[in-house]
């Protein structure tokens, strides 16, 4: 058996954790085909983006788990864990990766709801009499 890569990706309340390995360029998301699971051509190409970064398309197999957040955080979380794993394979394009920015965790979150009022910022109406 070839040599499997393991990663995880987090974005917003996403996680993906992959498993790659050499192959044909075959990607699954949660059992089923990418374009399948990510329906939008903006979504598939973001997923997409680290192999085209590093000049190696359709030179591994992906197997993903994602849960959590919504299809555009899962598509971030996964593109995260595939240019890590990518960095694991061959460490020469961590360059290449980094440049482009497949490295960087995206820290922003929703912001949480504070006591006292209905929302994160907004505040009740009020009233002088």
């Amino acid at each position: 058996m070839s040599q499997e890569f393991i990663a995880t990706g987090r974005r917003k309340t996403a996680v993906a954790r992959i498993r790659m390995s050499a192959g044909t360029g075959k990607i699954q998301v949660n059992g089923r085909p990418l374009e399948e699971y990510f329906k939008t051509v903006n979504l598939q190409n973001t997923v997409l983006q680290p192999f085209e970064v590093a000049k190696v398309s359709n030179t591994f197999d992906v197997k993903v788990n994602t849960h959590g957040g919504g299809t555009s955080g899962q598509a971030g979380a996964v593109r995260l864990a595939i240019a890590r794993a990518l960095t694991e394979a061959n460490s020469e394009l961590r360059g290449s990766l980094k440049i482009e920015g497949l490295l960087t965790r995206d820290p922003r979150m929703k912001e949480r709801k504070k006591p006292g009022q209905p929302g994160a910022r907004k505040r009740f109406q009020f009233s002088k009499r």
